[in-house]
């Protein structure tokens, strides 16, 4: 599989809500990638295992993983590899701060990967 292929299984497994197995899939390009790609695959690596974690009923940390995500992912620009990075980012940090105030936002309001379909000019967060 070339390297494309391989991250788009992450977001495959990320969609499906596999959060793990995506974690695993972009580790192995994270490893090797330079900057500023290894900061972005490590930010979603980040959100993933965050996700997991929350899945698996620890909220603490479920919002210590989505925070350090955001950090990542927010020197991003808003659209990355053609995603929506910057909705992305936005929707982590909802959901960091409804789990560090002991909420929770609930399994049904999990994220997806999505494909921008917009200009980043227009993008919004």
């Amino acid at each position: 599989m070339n390297e494309r292929q391989i991250f788009q299984q992450g977001i495959d497994h990320f969609n499906a809500r596999r959060f793990f197995e995506a974690h695993e899939v972009w580790e192995e390009l994270w490893l090797h990638a330079p900057e500023p790609e290894k900061n972005f695959l490590q930010g979603l690596i980040q959100l993933a295992a965050g996700w997991h974690h929350y899945l698996r009923g620890n909220s603490s940390g479920a919002e210590s993983l989505l925070a350090a995500g955001v950090v990542k992912l927010s020197r991003c620009p808003e659209t990355h590899r053609g995603l929506c990075v910057g909705e992305l980012v936005a929707r982590a940090k909802e959901w960091a701060k409804m789990l560090g105030e002991g909420n929770d936002p609930g399994s049904d309001q999990l994220p997806l990967l999505v494909a921008c379909t917009t200009s980043p000019r227009t993008t919004e967060r």
